[in-house]
């Protein structure tokens, strides 16, 4: 299965590598917003992680009756919204942030970049496209246009993406959304493994709306969604600390003889920083200091970046077997999380801003960690403003003028970006906003 030059988004990137089949219902006329720019084909991904264990899911009969059970499959009971795991609630005042944490509704405001970007990339119906990625949709996207519809208090948008993502996302037999929904392909859920990050930030995004428009409905479905990913993805007694899988099938020590894998942009830190309203049983702070020790243990080479992908099987983190080892697609998203839950220290920043040099630059390097050399760029602008709100948390430096603004004819993932840079500096340093 090939990739794509352009950046597939971190839970399409990493699933790219299972095979594992399921079945959703089949995907229902879109309207298609503005076509987008083609995106030309590289490398070659991953061998295929194969047996993969999924939970089991009843199988469609052909003629639309009632599913029935596969032969040698069983049914598994969906989780009540009430269960909870026997782990310590965590305790507000050891939550890195918590109590400074700043509003998300209504931090982006009337920003012609969300008209833009809600016109070109959500359809009627509130999915979501990745335009440089075969026009598919994904848990990751739907939680970001999730996230960004609450950040300009648009209620309306937020209802439709949030209403798609359940009606053809949440189609496994417990409360974790499939990862990639395909509109040329029947059915359009092939593959029923979930994205831990895509589950995060549909969580987080349910979180904020419940808060901003007190809705019973969404608070219920985020602790349904958090308290699912807490007990099958995370890793809370892991020798390390708390150890963040991809997803539930592929990535344990179960899966891989160098696991358990993770990948450092998955822990997305002003989250974990705000699931503790709807899963307190969590120790949330501990997810986010764990994610700071594996990235000040992941330097790897000259460059002193961490890969995408990550062995932690051993004391001595080292890049996954299997995968490049490479600083690239979703690795970009770590310091654009830190710097949005206002964690680390001015080291912990060190390496990506000696990268990214100046917050002028046209384009980002993505890098072979063995040597430190960039192997390929990205050069659409909406990148460019990871390195702008990184000099903004670090030093007050103001973002330029041209990146105040989200530009029109870009992908997806880098106008998604650009707008979570510019949300994010709203709510941490909106000075850096001001002329």
């Amino acid at each position: 299965m090939s990739r794509r030059s352009r950046p597939a988004p971190a839970c399409a990137a990493f699933l790219l590598l299972t095979t594992v089949t399921g079945w959703a219902q089949a995907p229902q006329a879109d309207p298609m917003p503005q076509a987008p720019q083609p995106a030309a084909q590289a490398g070659q991904a991953p061998q295929a992680v194969q047996d993969l264990q999924v939970p089991q899911q009843a199988v469609p009969a052909p003629d639309g009756a009632p599913g029935q059970l596969a032969q040698g499959q069983e049914a598994t009971p969906v989780p009540p919204a009430i269960a909870v795991p026997s782990l310590p609630p965590a305790s507000p005042g050891d939550m890195p942030g918590r109590a400074s944490v700043p509003a998300l509704a209504g931090s982006l405001g009337d920003d012609p970049g969300w008209r833009a970007y809600r016109a070109r990339f959500v359809t009627e119906k509130g999915r979501i496209i990745d335009t440089a990625n075969g026009f598919i949709s994904h848990s990751e996207g739907q939680g970001y246009g999730m996230l960004l519809a609450v950040a300009a208090n648009d209620r309306a948008t937020f209802e439709r993406i949030w209403g798609w993502t359940r009606a053809n996302l949440l189609v496994r037999s417990d409360e974790l959304l499939a990862w990639r929904w395909a509109p040329d392909h029947r059915p359009a859920v092939a593959d029923m493994n979930n994205a831990t990050d895509g589950d995060i930030l549909v969580a987080w995004a349910l979180t904020e709306a419940a808060e901003a428009w007190g809705e019973p409905s969404y608070r219920t479905a985020a602790r349904r969604i958090a308290v699912e990913f807490g007990r099958k993805t995370i890793l809370f007694r892991a020798a390390p600390g708390p150890l963040v899988l991809p997803a539930v099938a592929g990535f344990a020590a179960r899966d891989r003889a160098d696991g358990p894998l993770v990948n450092l942009s998955y822990w997305v830190f002003p989250a974990f920083q705000r699931l503790s309203i709807v899963a307190p049983e969590y120790d949330w702070a501990s997810v986010i200091r764990s994610g700071i020790e594996i990235l000040r243990r992941s330097r790897f080479g000259p460059s002193g970046l961490p890969t995408e992908w990550i062995s932690a099987k051993d004391e001595a983190l080292r890049p996954a077997d299997g995968f490049p080892p490479l600083f690239s697609y979703n690795a970009i998203r770590i310091p654009l999380y830190l710097a949005w839950a206002g964690v680390g220290r001015p080291e912990d920043y060190a390496p990506f801003r000696t990268l990214w040099g100046g917050i002028d630059r046209e384009r980002l390097p993505i890098v072979d960690t063995r040597d430190g050399r960039p192997v390929e760029w990205l050069t659409e602008p909406g990148y460019t403003a990871l390195p702008a709100l990184v000099a903004c948390a670090q030093d007050g430096t103001p973002f330029p003028e041209a990146l105040r603004s989200v530009q029109d004819g870009q992908n997806y993932y880098p106008a998604t970006l650009h707008l979570l840079a510019l949300v994010a500096a709203r709510m941490r340093t909106p000075s850096c906003l001001k002329s």
